[in-house]
């Protein structure tokens, strides 16, 4: 039984805001002070709230997690990857939460990437970084950059252990196992070596948490002594470092949300002054890729889905085009090694790989059997190689490592992630399982995908229980995936979709434009839809179906909580940017400027600022039903602060409080949540019991 508790009440402090001739009271503005012991003292309260409120549950949170870490072994060890003479891999140890990242010199004759029995050590391997002890004595943990200098001696490496992605970066000599004394603090992702491994590239940000800077380091010197080597002062523009695959040049991306420019600096010259491949211009992105004496140019001039072009590495200029743009067919990158290229696809809704020889020929298409699947690149670091290596996964197939061969065609499984048996002592059979693809038709009449996956004997007839899943914004696509936690809900007959809903990017650039600045609403009317189609097509009932989506998802779960609350009986929204309009109003917020591409400018626009203000789920609370709701965040989370959600649960608390609602904050973790696989395991295990509870399936 649910033990029943009163629920914390957030005092209202009034606070105004005025846009436009538009004043806005926001009672609640006082939860973003994340230093006011008040604040802290009300996210206690309502942890302690959602402790009791859940306390029932504890014994299948239990089971979950148990099933969870019966299912996976533990003991593993990745494919290693050959870069140079040394074999690349990571392996995980039963019991400790984090990965330790290894190496083995490559032995005569060897081709294949070497094996071990149940993920043990590799014989002669050496240890570069164990996650495990760098954790020690903190709750939170994660890795920023990893990078092996080119001549394989030293690890440029960077940490977190607050979870704000504010990381130091630190050099390790790799013959010695010594830690240089060259130390910086507050870092971005993204490095960059030079040819001779003497220089290091990084990157640092601004106030608003923009990467803003790259920074030039030569190893052995103070930090101090750093040099700026690219300032992008545009608000808009992030910038990024790589070295290319070819270790000839070190590329700085600027990019918005609409607009790319990229300067390369020779590897062999790192204190060159860096030049640009071609000029920005507004709406025009591209990306680089280095191949011998050009650079081919992924870019959208003229070319809604992207087409494929080049120009001279010694002198660029024009863009000469080798692949044409075709609507429907999304080109999403290009990989140069010597004697082929790899482009990276989606078409109808699925990605792809194709391959084309640099000699002459025809390219072609990597086939794959199943109808509803996900591929991509896995690290490919070999510029002069035949072997191809890539990712395969769908809703029932684990995720799978391939080796392709780029000549003869050869396709090779290097691995398959095992799935232990689970409680019932069977081994994992894909035969178990249903994947299936249904399109919903919008209120506009467009038709959206929807995948889902359940077990085979689930009923049609409306009886199953089931879980949607959405996000829809910044062309991200939701890709099919697997996930071992997902078995525990389908043993149970719980139905799994994930709606394909426009502002991600599974058809296209267009699916992705019908869903952002002023088409936003099309994202969660197509959400609704695919719900309803879900009910229509006897999968599940209304009464019996969970939303579910995450950050600009969970802005999704809390736009269809207001507009459609009858069409689900409960909703999961995790770190969710449910107080968009307030934030997207604040130029000094992390993020803010850079998104005003996304969702357009209300400080400048009262067309946007109204569009915005008319979905934003804070803004548009009523005395609504509201399905019953659980709110997720983390207290030092940097891309949606913490204080969205708990604003919003307390609004709803006060407006509709009729309603069950419950904010749980992890209060030393950042935007991913907890870091540990355990820990995650155990946040993953809470949240589906939650899920089951509101199904019946307890």
């Amino acid at each position: 039984m649910t033990t029943e508790t009163t629920p914390p009440v957030a005092r209202q402090v009034r606070a105004e805001r005025t846009h436009h001739g538009d004043t806005v009271v926001d009672e609640y503005a006082w939860l973003a002070a994340k230093d006011d012991p008040a604040t802290i003292a009300h996210l206690t309260a309502e942890n302690a709230y959602t402790e009791q409120r859940t306390a029932h549950l504890e014994a299948l949170r239990g089971t979950l997690f148990a099933e969870t870490k019966q299912r996976t072994q533990e003991t593993d060890l990745s494919v290693p990857t050959r870069k140079g003479g040394h074999w690349y891999y990571t392996r995980t140890i039963e019991g400790q939460q984090y990965g330790v990242h290894c190496r083995r010199a490559v032995r005569d004759d060897e081709t294949d990437p070497p094996v071990s029995a149940d993920g043990a050590p590799l014989d002669g391997e050496e240890v570069l970084l164990d996650g495990n002890q760098l954790a020690e004595g903190h709750d939170f943990f994660s890795l920023g950059a990893f990078d092996v200098s080119p001549d394989g001696r030293w690890l440029a490496y960077s940490t977190d252990f607050s979870g704000d992605e504010r990381f130091t970066l630190r050099i390790k000599d790799l013959s010695t196992g010594e830690l240089l004394g060259d130390e910086v603090p507050d870092t971005f992702y993204g490095t960059a070596w030079s040819a001779d491994a003497t220089v290091l590239f990084y990157i640092t940000v601004d106030e608003a948490w923009r990467p803003n800077r790259v920074w030039r380091h030569t190893v052995g010197t103070p930090s101090g002594e750093d040099v700026v080597v690219h300032l992008e002062e545009d608000e808009r523009f992030w910038v990024g470092v790589e070295l290319t695959r070819s270790e000839r040049f070190v590329l700085i991306d600027s990019t918005s949300k609409v607009t790319s420019e990229v300067r390369v600096i020779p590897a062999d010259n790192p204190t060159g002054e860096p030049a640009v491949i071609a000029p920005r211009r507004q709406g025009v992105e591209y990306s680089v890729e280095h191949h011998g004496h050009r650079f081919l140019i992924l870019h959208n001039d003229g070319a809604e889905d992207f087409a494929l072009a080049y120009t001279s590495a010694d002198a660029p200029g024009d863009w000469v085009p080798l692949i044409p743009h075709s609507p429907g067919t999304r080109l999403e990158s290009v990989d140069a090694f010597a004697d082929h290229l790899v482009v990276s696809l989606r078409s109808n809704g699925l990605t792809g790989l194709r391959v084309l020889p640099v000699g002459g020929g025809d390219g072609h298409d990597i086939e794959f059997p199943e109808p509803i699947h996900s591929v991509g690149l896995d690290a490919n670091p070999e510029y002069r190689t035949r072997q191809l290596r890539f990712r395969y996964t769908s809703l029932v197939t684990p995720d799978s490592v391939y080796d392709y061969d780029l000549v003869t065609r050869e396709l090779t499984l290097r691995r398959r992630k095992p799935v232990l048996p689970g409680p019932d002592g069977r081994a994992y059979d894909p035969a178990d399982y249903e994947q299936h693809r249904e399109w919903a038709l919008a209120d506009d009449g467009t038709r959206v995908p929807i995948s889902l996956v359940c077990h085979r004997d689930t009923p049609r007839d409306g009886s199953a229980p089931a879980v949607i899943y959405g996000y829809g914004s910044y062309e991200a696509s939701m890709d099919p995936w697997f996930s071992v936690a997902r078995l525990s809900l389908l043993d149970r007959g719980v139905v799994f979709a994930v709606a394909h809903i426009r502002g991600g990017g599974e058809l296209g650039r267009r699916w992705y434009d019908e869903g952002k600045m002023l088409a936003k609403k099309n994202t969660f009317t197509d959400f609704v839809a695919c719900a309803r189609h879900l009910v229509k097509a006897g999968w599940t009932a209304a009464d019996r179906l969970v939303a579910r989506g995450a950050s600009a998802g969970g802005l999704l779960m809390g736009a269809v909580a207001n507009i459609a609350p009858d069409a689900f009986t409960g909703i999961v929204a995790q770190v969710p940017f449910v107080d968009a309009l307030t934030s997207i109003l604040d130029p000094s917020l992390p993020l803010t400027v850079t998104e005003w591409e996304e969702w357009g400018n209300p400080l400048a626009d009262p067309e946007v600022y109204a569009y915005m203000k008319s979905y934003t789920p804070y803004e548009n609370v009523t005395a609504a039903d509201y399905p019953a709701i659980l709110a997720v965040t983390s207290l030092n989370d940097t891309r949606v602060l913490y204080h969205e959600p708990a604003k919003w649960i307390a609004r709803l608390r006060a407006v509709a409080p009729q309603g069950d609602y419950l904010l749980k904050t992890e209060m030393g973790a950042g935007h991913g949540g907890p870091s540990g696989r355990y820990d995650a395991w155990r946040e993953e295990a809470f949240i589906n019991a939650w899920i089951l509870d509101r199904l019946g399936r307890a």
